[in-house]
Parts: C-alpha cells; structure tokens; sequence
C-alpha cells in the first residue's frame, strides 16, 4: 500500500499524512538501533502498521474526552497512528525503556505529545484508573488482555485486533468471563478479525 492508496482508503488530510510519513522515517531511522517491529514489514509499513491501526479509529467512535489505553505499545501500534487520526488521551503502557524511549521520540514527531502519557510499567503493576477505549495490538491472548485491563475498563468498549486464533481466544475468555462482542473483519488481513467487546464482567465462582 503507499501513502497515497492509505490517504484514500482512510480519508487521511494532507497534514496528518506528513505526520505519518514523518513517523515512517523515524521508525525507520530507529529500526537500525533497536527492534522496534518485524524487519520484514519496514517495506510495508503503510500495510502492516499504518493501516491495521488506522482501521481502529472507525470502531472506537472516540471524542475530545476519550481516554485511551493501549497495552504492549511497542513502536506506536495502534495508539500513536490512532492518535493521529482521532481524538482523546492516550495511556500507552511498555515496560521496555528503549521503546519507550522511541515512543516519547515519536509522540513529539507526530505533534500529539500532549495528548499521550507514557508508562515504563508492566500493566500489572499500574493503578488502575478509568479508561472508556482499551487496545491492544499482537500483546497477549484475549483471556490475559480481560484479566490486565478490566480494573481500567469495566465500562470501556475494547478493540481488539486478532488474528487466525480469535474462535479459540472468544472462547477461552467465555470461561472466565462474560462479555458483548461483534466480529468486525480487518480490511488488512483476510483471515483476521477485530474483537468489539463490551460490558466485560468476570464470571462468579
């Protein structure tokens, strides 16, 4: 995909796509330091990255007052392309400080430093505090990702990008939990799909 065919797919303006291709050059430049994503997919970062985040701010349907969580942030996948493109405050949780390092790096680049609040912290170890949208892309299993994030939202809708394992997650987390959900397809990958959850609840004993 280049950023021409991703500005049309995702009716991007000409300012957000100089933020993200200037995120694209930064990725870039920091790959050859650090292992930021796979080195397979720097070629196909519209693709592989950009997109498969940017097909979230649809689902989230978020607003000036939104708070955000994304667990496992990594190199930026989703929240900081989301943040980009939509609206809120985003909480991205890494436990890796040369990641989140480049996170920082990377929220100044795309000019939304003021809306994203890093946390060196495992997700275990961090008080909770309310959130309305929780993500998380390729971190843990949908059963870990309920278990991490419900003291943050119990009232949050979660949007959960999964791949060929995602009938096999749903009903793992059926076990332990109670919940809403939709299927939505990804329109990056065929064999994946993305989890809408809501009304997340721990089953009783």
């Amino acid at each position: 995909m280049t950023p021409a065919a991703f500005a049309t797919e995702y009716s991007t303006s000409p300012e957000a796509m100089e933020r993200l291709e200037a995120f694209a050059a930064l990725l870039t430049e920091w790959q050859g330091r650090m292992n930021l994503v796979a080195a397979s997919t720097i070629d196909q970062m519209y693709e592989r990255h950009f997109a498969d985040s940017a097909q979230l701010a649809a689902l989230a349907k978020a607003s000036p007052t939104t708070t955000w969580l994304d667990i496992g942030s990594g190199a930026g996948f989703p929240a900081l392309v989301l943040a980009v493109l939509t609206e809120g405050t985003f909480h991205l949780v890494e436990s890796r400080a040369k990641k989140c390092t480049f996170l920082a790096a990377a929220a100044e680049t795309l000019g939304v430093a003021d809306r994203i609040v890093i946390h060196p912290v495992r997700i275990e170890d961090l008080p909770p505090f309310a959130v309305d949208i929780v993500t998380a892309r390729a971190t843990a299993a949908l059963p870990q990702l309920f278990a991490w994030a419900l003291p943050f939202g119990r009232d949050a809708c979660w949007v959960l990008p999964k791949g060929r394992t995602v009938a096999a997650e749903i009903a793992a987390a059926s076990i332990e939990f109670r919940f809403d959900y939709a299927l939505i397809p990804s329109r990056t990958d065929p064999d994946a799909r993305i989890v809408v959850a809501r009304n997340v609840r721990r089953r009783r004993p």
